[in-house]
């Protein structure tokens, strides 16, 4: 990891192995991430960089205006207290949302996941955060519905969101909502 600065901006370059592609991440810190491949040339995140300067300045400015605002820090003992209750709902939610779609799945895990909601994996496990269980009802619903709807479409193809909308014909300005909701659940 080095530190570095492009057009104003102090980030950590960060080279993995696993990397396909260059990743920027700005935490609520103001911390600046560039993860990138083994083998790209500096002049390529230089570009990358100056291409997303306006999308990172937003960001800081974002979580500077949030500081304002409580934001909740989440322990290992938050995940242990409320993970069965969290199986317990997202079970129940499953299982209705489910008559619609008859999906068949393999299990139901909670997890303590930074940046997911959730997730389904190829064998057919769904795969959930367990701080949905403290979003509000329709918003944990939309990502109960999405991951469901993954155990038909491994993807986010237009069938995908076909199967999404059948439940929630608004789901563009839920997935809206989502997103102002993260920054206080990360």
């Amino acid at each position: 990891m080095k530190l570095k600065v492009k057009n104003n901006i102090s980030y950590t370059l960060k080279k993995s192995k696993r990397a396909k592609r260059l990743r920027l991440t700005v935490s609520c810190d103001g911390q600046v991430v560039v993860t990138i491949p083994m083998v790209v040339e500096q002049s390529v995140v230089d570009k990358f960089i100056s291409d997303k300067r306006q999308w990172v300045w937003g960001k800081l400015q974002l979580f500077k205006n949030m500081e304002k605002k409580a934001t909740r820090t989440f322990s290992r003992k938050d995940y242990l207290k409320n993970k069965d209750k969290t199986f317990i709902l997202a079970s129940e939610r499953v299982e209705f949302y489910n008559k619609t779609y008859n999906f068949s799945f393999s299990s139901i895990r909670i997890k303590n996941q930074k940046t997911r909601w959730g997730s389904c994996s190829s064998k057919q496990n769904l795969n959930l955060n367990y701080k949905i269980i403290f979003l509000p009802a329709k918003l944990r619903d939309y990502i109960i519905v999405h991951e469901l709807c993954h155990l038909r479409e491994f993807n986010h193809s237009k069938s995908f969101w076909t199967l999404v909308e059948k439940t929630f014909p608004d789901y563009l300005e839920i997935k809206r909502e989502l997103r102002k909701q993260e920054i206080f659940y990360r």
